[in-house]
């Protein structure tokens, strides 16, 4: 049910995105700047809510209503129905949730760290599901190997579809790929450890910690801390 209720999510903002007039894109989108409070005094407005939204939203392609072309929200939509009602069923629906969001997170938090190192990335806009897939797919790669299955094709398809995201012109953001791959592998982890006598709560506990983690790196700039 959480994988159809996300799906049907991203394609209602899918069909909004692509209805003349509305700017539904512009006001979902992420772009770094956006989490850069120092910025405010430029008339760029502190939106770091944006991290999650653009999850939610997809290339629409050109040419309005008609001439849109879902390509980008059909693949992503296919890969999460593949990975995430496996992982809703051996997670539960909440722990899959949080698995999710916050691989998506970590996507963001990607593409924001990157904008320090580059700058030019500062404005780059991004949007797609993409970064919380990846996570979907390193989290289900840490839950086979802890089943003890042999994970190698699947690390290896991974792995190409990580490298595309570098290839020239791709337009692609590598940086919400390997974020997102990232976070789920270390909530991958976390959901699955191996640790105190409460295994399912200090399980939890760590998954809380990470978000902590994640939340605070996402709201590190905010005006109130850098003026």
């Amino acid at each position: 049910m959480v994988t159809i209720g996300i799906m049907a999510v991203c394609v209602v903002f899918y069909l909004l995105q692509v209805v003349p007039g509305l700017g539904t894109t512009d006001a979902l989108l992420y772009a770094p700047v956006y989490s850069f409070g120092e910025f405010r005094a430029e008339g760029i407005p502190y939106e770091p809510w944006r991290m999650i939204t653009s999850m939610f939203a997809h290339s629409t392609g050109s040419g309005g209503l008609l001439g849109s072309l879902p390509l980008h929200l059909l693949f992503n939509m296919c890969t999460l129905w593949i990975f995430g009602q496996v992982l809703e069923t051996a997670l539960g629906r909440g722990r899959y949730f949080v698995l999710y969001m916050l691989s998506g997170l970590a996507g963001s938090v990607g593409v924001f760290l990157w904008a320090m190192v580059d700058s030019n990335t500062l404005t780059n806009g991004t949007i797609g599901a993409s970064g919380a897939i990846f996570g979907l797919m390193s989290a289900y790669v840490v839950l086979q190997r802890r089943l003890g299955s042999n994970t190698a094709q699947l690390m290896v398809l991974i792995a190409i579809n990580l490298v595309i995201g570098f290839l020239p012109g791709s337009g692609i953001s590598w940086q919400a790929h390997l974020g997102g791959l990232i976070g789920g592998a270390i909530i991958g982890l976390a959901m699955t450890a191996k640790v105190g006598t409460n295994r399912r709560r200090a399980q939890n506990w760590l998954v809380g910690l990470i978000a902590v983690v994640l939340i605070g790196i996402a709201l590190s700039h905010a005006p109130i801390l850098v003026g």
